[in-house]
């Protein structure tokens, strides 16, 4: 079992890292780095739907035996508190409240075997930097995030907008400093970084000038933004490699702020019906905004139910009652982001990949095989409908939903325990092969790197990550 690692612990270390990243100046490219000339590729864009917080598989596209709450009932009879509900693949059933995505199953791949790094006591924000990294923290170089990769590697569809877009995550909740860690280029550079946008509602005001502020005030401020760049820590003690990224992040964002795609990040133009279908709150809304930038060229684009302790997904108590509120705030929007992809023609260039850092299960925590400290009171006889739920973190199983973008259509992956443990029983995949199956797909090869350090530095841990070919057309 890994060492344990603490929050405190955790953030003293990734700042260490960021710091390192200001001291290694411009990354190297090895002569392997980078897409090799001819390389296939089956996709152009991809949308990472994120359920932040742990979603339960059992809960959600891999049920199992149904139990209806009891005052007095065993916890451990407890496999899936919703019942199961057909999907459009025969013999696949998805939990109830989901029945608008199992209606698109058909033009994707469903997932049944993520299974989580065992890193000693559970931390959100660690198993959350090691999926969007695919490095386990704290590392003593910034990782870059898996969009900053793509956005270095493959650069922006359209050079108006950002090649990485971050929609729905905000940094002043709890754990902030956490997420920040992984929200990021790291080495790459700041051009490389996401383009933030807290609210799709507000969208809109992420490209324009501020209220009151008219062109002229904001050119002038653009220049003052450069003399800063100048004057500052990155300016002064900075290699030129990260001067000239941080003036380019600003000025691709000026240029779209000039732009007439900035029309895209304004979702009062959408049609009323179509509005209505997404609008189930910030996490439908960003689903549409997905949509829309698409349309207009981005790259790629990472639209999350939004991290917060104790909140979402995060289900340390009432799982049954939370996990039915947040399917109706996912269930339409997914299904109808799919629907639209399709009609326009993007599907097949797009892929559209559902996660979440590891599951939930009302009993284990951790793993069965390398159980950790329990976090959740979880009593054996259930005597309150708040412990009716998967309240504790699961790392053994896990689903994901991947669709468009050289995915096969109408495919199951993997298969888990029918009995508790829901463990996984076939096929494991690991997050290294997730993030090389995206880059086979994009036309990235395996064997990219940097020299960082005076040392090679690869998309995946030691460039050992292998695509998982039989998800692929």
């Amino acid at each position: 079992m890994k060492s344990t690692w603490n929050r405190r612990e955790f953030l003293q270390r990734t700042s260490a890292a960021t710091l390192a990243a200001l001291a290694a100046g411009s990354p190297l490219a090895n002569v392997l780095t980078g897409c090799k000339p001819g390389a296939k590729s089956t996709a152009d864009t991809v949308i990472l739907l994120w359920m932040a917080g742990g979603m339960a598989h059992t809960e959600t596209f891999d049920p199992k035996l149904y139990t209806p709450y009891k005052t007095g009932m065993e916890g451990n009879r407890v496999l899936s508190t919703f019942k199961s509900m057909p999907t459009v693949l025969d013999g696949i059933h998805f939990s109830e409240g989901l029945q608008s995505i199992g209606k698109v199953m058909d033009k994707g791949t469903l997932i049944r075997s993520y299974t989580a790094a065992d890193m000693g006591h559970i931390l959100h924000s660690r198993h959350q930097y090691h999926w969007h990294t695919c490095y386990e923290p704290p590392q003593t170089v910034a990782a870059p995030h898996l969009g900053s990769w793509i956005a270095k590697e493959l650069g922006p569809k359209n050079p108006v907008i950002p090649a990485f877009i971050d929609i729905g995550q905000r940094f002043t909740l709890g754990e902030g400093e956490e997420l920040k860690a992984f929200h990021t280029a790291g080495f790459l550079g700041n051009e490389f970084g996401p383009f933030f946008i807290p609210d799709p509602s507000q969208g809109l005001d992420s490209v324009r000038p501020p209220v009151g502020m008219d062109a002229k005030r904001f050119e002038r401020r653009n220049q003052l933004y450069n003399e800063l760049i100048n004057n500052s820590p990155v300016g002064e003690f900075g290699s030129d490699y990260q001067r000239e990224s941080l003036k380019r992040s600003m000025e691709q964002a000026y240029a779209l702020l000039n732009s007439p795609e900035s029309k895209a990040f304004d979702l009062s133009t959408e049609p009323k019906e179509s509005y209505n279908i997404y609008n189930t709150g910030k996490f439908g809304l960003g689903c549409l905004l997905a949509r829309r930038l698409t349309e207009q060229g981005a790259r790629f684009i990472s639209v999350t139910t939004e991290y917060e302790p104790f909140k979402g997904w995060d289900t340390h108590e009432n799982g049954n009652t939370r996990l039915a509120d947040m399917k109706k705030q996912i269930d339409g929007p997914i299904a109808q982001l799919i629907k639209d992809l399709d009609k326009q023609g993007l599907l097949d260039r797009t892929m559209v990949v559902l996660a979440s850092e590891f599951s939930r299960d009302m009993m284990v925590e951790g793993s069965p095989d390398l159980k950790v400290q329990e976090q959740v009171p979880q009593p054996d006889i259930l005597s309150d409908m708040k412990f009716y739920g998967m309240h504790r973190h699961f790392t053994d199983a896990g689903s994901m939903l991947m669709f468009g973008g050289g995915i096969k259509k109408g495919f199951v992956y993997g298969k888990t325990a029918d009995e508790r443990p829901c463990k996984t029983i076939e096929n494991p995949i690991k997050i290294d092969a997730v993030h090389q199956t995206i880059y086979h797909a994009l036309g990235i090869a395996e064997d990219t790197q940097y020299e960082v350090e005076k040392r090679p530095f690869y998309t995946t841990p030691d460039g050992k990550g292998k695509a998982v070919m039989e998800l692929l057309t």
